[in-house]
């Protein structure tokens, strides 16, 4: 039982509406054009999901390993730090996601394409498995891009343009133009949630020789770009609703926003790190509001 619960602590499982953001963004995209596919969406939500734990586990060993969660890390304790799970445990465990990951990548592409469709099934297999390899190298190797400062373009990439085009795409085989802002809106919150995490770690990332963008940058820079990166989702989603006419009840994904604005106000009169703790879920929280009330919004009001 202390086992199972120690695995269930290192999925992270309050990342997982955050991650599954995308995919609900680029689906709601699909229903405003009436294209839906339930395969498609149950096997996209599920492999996405395995992604994000395949990540969190690989983020835990990495940083484990390497001294980077210690005691002077702020936020839940992980479980390699901790000892409740060796690193050769955590490292069979990666292994097992990524073989669940790859069954999930399969079937999603089965499902949206099948083998009537090869080039976009080969194609996409390449994203998934590169997917794969971005959500282990983020901590793990000597050359883990998340200690060169790299984290938040791969975040903005992955979880904001392949998530939202990509799964956009499984429905329709279409690029969806337009939907480049709603992704683009997507990327900007999601990286805004990792560039929290590093706020909030940057005492202790300093020190463990981790190079965020916010050890960089320093701290006072890094809540500036915190306020770019959600003042970039908010107007790409004003600009997205201008140019496809969104009015009235459509526009409650909007509403995503308030908790948002509120959170820019706490991050602003912050001065110390540790308390920014309790944003991470405010933030999270509310962009998968967003993309939640946008499918909501297209399905009851459309």
């Amino acid at each position: 039982m202390t086992s199972l619960r120690a695995w269930i602590s290192a999925a992270r499982l309050r990342t997982l509406p955050l991650s599954i953001s995308g995919i609900l963004v680029g689906t709601a995209l699909a229903w405003k054009e009436g294209i839906f596919d339930t395969q498609i969406t149950l096997w996209a939500l599920l492999t996405t999901i395995c992604f994000q734990i395949t990540s969190n586990f690989a983020n835990d060993y990495g940083d484990g390993v390497k001294g980077t969660d210690n005691e002077g890390r702020i936020g839940p304790e992980r479980v390699v730090q901790s000892g409740r799970l060796s690193p050769r445990q955590m490292k069979t465990g990666i292994a097992l996601m990524v073989a669940v990951s790859i069954v999930c990548i399969l079937s999603v592409l089965n499902a949206a394409f099948g083998l009537q469709q090869l080039p976009y099934f080969l194609l996409f297999t390449f994203l998934g498995i590169l997917s794969l390899w971005a959500a282990i190298k983020y901590t793990i190797g000597v050359d883990a891009y998340g200690y060169r400062g790299l984290g938040d373009v791969f975040v903005f990439a992955f979880f904001g343009l392949l998530a939202v085009l990509g799964s956009n795409f499984l429905y329709t085989s279409q690029l969806n133009g337009i939907g480049f802002l709603p992704a683009i809106a997507v990327g900007s919150l999601c990286t805004a949630v990792l560039n929290l995490n590093n706020l909030r770690d940057h005492d202790n990332d300093a020190r463990s020789g981790k190079q965020t963008m916010v050890v960089k940058m320093g701290f006072k820079k890094g809540k500036i770009y915190h306020y770019i990166l959600l003042g970039t989702a908010f107007l790409a989603m004003v600009l997205y609703n201008v140019l496809e006419g969104n009015m009235g009840r459509s526009l409650i994904h909007m509403l995503a926003f308030v908790p948002i604005a509120w959170h820019m106000r706490q991050v602003i009169q912050t001065k110390q790190p540790e308390k920014l703790d309790k944003q991470l879920k405010i933030l999270a929280l509310s962009t998968a509001s967003m993309a939640v009330l946008l499918l909501m919004g297209y399905y009851y009001f459309l």
